[in-house]
């Protein structure tokens, strides 16, 4: 990916046990990489139940879109209610930036992939994503703090600690005034 140093699995050994929960493996990148994807025909449809399911495009008339979705389903829904899919590459990427379509069926494709292998840290652009895993994950020892100081931000997983790091270099060198911007975000 261009603007992203991808750490190989020997170079990810030095965050230790975290980190499986903070890049994926070098195996599964290079197995997406090589996936057949047609993006004429490569969609996601609305759907009631999921909010969105992966899809065929069959054909677009009349300003409806019919889809085949991949349980084999057969859909015709208003053409407003597909959205491009990106190539299988970008599946579970650190930086939603960086896709080639950024909507909505995208990003939450995209961060639920990443959560379900509780990657819970992603960037989009200049912010990092965290959704809370409600449990504990080993990415906090000083052992992964050690792994990511005096790291540029491309040079490593999206991590708070990169975040954080990035800001504490940016003020000792006195290069830009530094923030880091948080938000809570609770779901009852």
């Amino acid at each position: 990916m261009k603007g992203v140093i991808m750490s190989t699995d020997a170079e990810m050994e030095q965050y230790g046990p975290a980190a499986i929960y903070l890049r994926k493996p070098e195996k599964e990148r290079i197995e997406a990489q090589n996936t057949p994807f047609d993006a004429k025909t490569a969609y996601f449809v609305a759907d009631p139940d999921e909010m969105y399911l992966k899809g065929k495009l069959i054909k677009k008339e009349g300003g409806k879109a019919t889809v085949e979705t991949d349980s084999g389903k057969t859909v015709t829904v208003k053409e407003d209610d597909i959205h491009p899919r990106n190539p299988p590459k970008f599946d579970k990427i650190e930086d939603m930036a960086m896709m080639t379509h950024l909507n909505e069926p995208c990003v939450l494709y995209n961060l639920k992939e990443r959560f379900a292998s509780w990657m819970i840290y992603t960037y989009s652009g200049l912010f990092c994503v965290v959704v809370n895993p409600y449990k504990w994950l080993p990415v906090y020892d000083a052992q992964v703090v050690g792994a990511y100081r005096g790291k540029k931000r491309i040079e490593a997983p999206p991590h708070i600690f990169s975040i954080s790091d990035n800001a504490y270099q940016f003020m000792l060198t006195g290069e830009a005034l530094a923030f880091a911007l948080v938000f809570f975000t609770l779901f009852l």
